[in-house]
């Protein structure tokens, strides 16, 4: 069984993922599995993989950072000697020590790994940024580097490769940035329900997130009526923050 185990707000990393995971099981004709790591409720512990399973892990990249509710939910689920492809996926800034991070993590939770990829996706919150992709370019990349994947696995092949990063990790500075409804709001409690923290209270959706919010924009992508937003004002610190090292393009790196 190959799973797909993926913290994924936006959709971004989740694309990544389908990619990874739709060329590996091909090339190894091995059904797929999910584990959603946005849900709040189920308990993680009672996802147990077997040694013969292959787990692609895709975290989106906060700051340079896993996000902490996606490492700890991960931490929950069992690899039992299973391989593992870990991916990290940034909106083309850096992903400073994400990679390793996950890389670790993934390993004292029982993976094995033996590849892992940093890759690129949209910015969640200024979205000119790495616009549209994974495009076709990324496509292609990421089907090259499966192939080497493939070929490791069919080497059994289990050696850890070298994942860039520093310990101890790089400290998070995230900027906090909350959400509001606008007056469009419907009250279907779409955020509410979606928040992967809880942050929206289902009563009153139409309220700003609380203190509990990681700006995912998770509630901001699943609103169907895009009434709901992050504050601008903070929207465009980020923007200005961010924006001049964010011109070059930055292309998928493949460790293995």
């Amino acid at each position: 069984m190959l799973y797909k185990i993926t913290f994924s707000p936006t959709g971004g990393t989740d694309r990544i993922a389908d990619l990874l995971g739709d060329y590996l099981s091909k090339s190894l004709k091995a059904k797929t599995s999910g584990i959603n790591l946005l849900v709040r409720d189920p308990d993680r512990r009672q996802s147990l993989l077997r040694e013969t399973d292959i787990a692609v892990i895709a975290m989106p990249v906060f700051g340079g950072r896993i996000p902490a509710v996606a490492a700890s939910r991960l931490r929950m689920i069992r690899g039992n000697g299973s391989r593992a492809i870990v991916a990290a996926v940034y909106g083309n800034r850096a992903y400073d020590d994400s990679l390793r991070e996950l890389a670790d993590i993934a390993e004292a939770s029982g993976f094995r790994v033996i590849a892992a990829i940093a890759a690129i996706a949209e910015h969640s919150i200024i979205h000119e940024i790495a616009q549209g992709r994974p495009d076709d370019e990324d496509r292609s990349q990421l089907a090259r580097m499966t192939e080497e994947i493939a070929g490791k696995l069919d080497r059994n092949d289990d050696s850890r490769p070298s994942v860039p990063g520093s310990w101890p990790y790089k400290v998070f500075h995230g900027i906090p940035l909350g959400t509001y409804a606008t007056d469009d709001c419907i009250f279907c409690t779409s955020c509410a329900l979606e928040c992967p923290v809880g942050a929206i209270p289902e009563e009153r959706p139409n309220q700003p997130s609380n203190g509990s919010c990681i700006s995912c924009m998770r509630c901001v992508a699943v609103c169907p009526v895009q009434a709901r937003r992050p504050d601008d004002a903070v929207t465009e610190v980020i923007r200005h923050k961010i924006s001049p090292v964010c011109v070059e393009r930055k292309e998928a790196e493949l460790f293995i």
